[in-house]
């Protein structure tokens, strides 16, 4: 199913009235048996006007729900509830909004997530933002869907540490939750599934607004400035990046071995026999970049400056090193422009309400 958007917005949809309803959902739907990151070579690449370069990233105009959970607003507005109610926790003190809050551009500003216990976790919170259109999830990708996703941090015992049954039991415990599960889930009412479809039909309305870079591939020459134009050529060409940050979300939605200096295996954890899924992560999207300090998967580099000193110079060298990691040779001034195009994909924040929670 898609929902016809006629504006989109951090954390809230206005929808345009659905006429039909048509099966889309996957994107990329072999994702989650990725392997081998295919090698593109950017030098030998034909070249490709402006134009064509700028059709690339064009705003979609609809967000996607999977056929077996369509959008409602009932779904929508339980979803929204369940995101914010620390209740999902067996502490009373984490919901899903602690690690993917909106006042950080839906992850939390830190280093690394903290769980139960306030102990550190392993990885980086990622953001949320334009989840809607990704075909696997988290940094390894060990979720195949959002609703996977959605109840994997609740029943971990590191995150929120709350075992499924003893969520149902919470819920069935506040009186207010009752007619809403039964507005979004007339058939099944609470179950484990509907909780998991509530929180990703959510999850889903959070799509990046219209950016600077938007208004410029549409005509606006003044939208963006001349550093940044800069930037999106050199971000197509010389620099390799759209290698892997393509599309209008700027993620290849694969991951790949980037040469950080980490013991983590990432992905090479599911797929221990391939050399290249070893250290590899998922590739992240860059739409609204400059609020999500500090980056990468462990949280390593505080600054997008230091993410292209990383890039310029190639990574630790190793087997599982991606084929495109290569240092790339750029000048002080082109790593400058890089960022300037970055800074040009951040859209005006729209606030996000905290719902009124169920009693």
């Amino acid at each position: 199913m898609q929902i016809v958007i006629s504006r989109m917005l951090r954390g809230a949809v206005v929808a345009a009235a659905i006429t039909t309803v048509t099966a889309t959902v996957a994107i990329r739907s072999d994702a989650a048996t990725v392997g081998q990151p295919v090698a593109i070579d950017v030098k030998n690449r034909p070249d490709a006007s402006p134009e064509q370069l700028k059709a690339k990233y064009r705003r979609p105009d609809s967000i996607p729900f999977p056929k077996d959970n369509p959008y409602t607003v009932e779904k929508a507005v339980l979803g929204k509830k369940l995101y914010f109610d620390t209740r999902l926790s067996s502490a009373n003190l984490l919901s899903c909004a602690s690690c993917h809050n909106p006042a950080y551009d839906w992850g939390d500003g830190q280093p690394k997530g903290v769980g139960h216990n306030m102990k550190q976790l392993g990885r980086r919170s990622p953001s949320i933002v334009n989840a809607a259109f990704g075909g696997i999830f988290m940094w390894d990708g060990r979720a195949g869907s959002l609703e996977e996703q959605a109840l994997g941090p609740i029943k971990t015992d590191v995150e929120m540490n709350l075992p499924i049954d003893q969520l149902l039991e919470k819920l069935k415990g506040i009186p207010e939750y009752q007619p809403l599960f039964r507005a979004a889930f007339p058939k099944d009412g609470l179950t484990p599934e509907s909780v998991a479809k509530a929180l990703a039909t959510y999850e889903r309305t959070v799509v990046s607004g219209r950016a600077p870079f938007d208004a410029w591939i549409e005509g606006d020459e003044k939208a963006i400035s001349e550093d940044a134009k800069r930037g999106f050529t050199l971000f197509n060409t010389k620099a390799g990046c759209a290698n892997c940050h393509s599309g209008w979300n700027f993620t290849d939605d694969s991951f790949h071995d980037i040469g950080l200096s980490d013991a983590d295996i990432g992905r090479g954890k599911f797929l221990p026999a391939v050399v290249k899924m070893q250290h590899a992560f998922k590739t992240p999207g860059l739409r609204e970049i400059t609020r999500r300090a500090p980056y990468m998967h462990d949280g390593s580099m505080p600054n997008l400056e230091a993410v292209m000193d990383h890039y310029a110079n190639g990574g630790e060298i190793r087997p599982s090193l991606s084929e495109l990691m290569k240092p790339t040779g750029l000048s002080a001034q082109e790593k400058s422009d890089l960022v300037a195009f970055m800074k040009s994909l951040t859209s005006e924040m729209e606030p996000t309400t905290i719902p009124v929670l169920p009693r």
